[in-house]
C-alpha cells in the first residue's frame, strides 16, 4: 500500500512539475499572455497613429487652409495682406538667471 501511495504521489509531483514549469506550463503562458498584450497595446498606438496621418492626408488633399496652416506653423508663412512683428525681449545686464 505505501508503494502505491508512493507512486501516485511521485506521479502527482511530475505532473504539477510539468504543468508549472515544462515548456508550455503556466509560467510560458502567463508571459506568452503578456507579450500578447504588449503587442495589441502596441498595434493599437500605430492605428491611431495612422488614422491621424490619413485624416491629415485627407485635409491636405482637400483645401488650401490645412496646407497654409502647416506653412505657417513650419515654415513662418506670412500672408499678402499680413504685417509680420517681432517682438524683442531686452536683454537686463548684470542680472542672473533665475532672479
Amino acid at each position: 500500500m505505501k508503494i502505491v501511495i508512493a507512486s501516485l504521489l511521485a506521479l502527482l509531483l511530475l505532473l504539477q512539475y510539468r504543468l508549472w514549469f515544462a515548456e508550455g506550463g503556466r509560467i510560458e503562458v502567463r508571459q506568452l499572455e503578456q507579450e500578447v498584450a504588449e503587442r495589441e497595446a502596441e498595434l493599437e498606438r500605430q492605428r491611431e497613429r495612422n488614422d491621424a496621418l490619413a485624416a491629415e492626408v485627407d485635409d491636405l488633399k482637400q483645401g488650401l487652409d490645412a496646407i497654409e496652416a502647416r506653412a505657417r506653423g513650419e515654415l513662418g508663412m506670412i500672408g499678402e495682406d499680413e504685417t509680420f512683428y517681432q517682438i524683442v525681449e531686452p536683454e537686463v545686464v548684470g542680472a542672473e538667471v533665475g532672479e
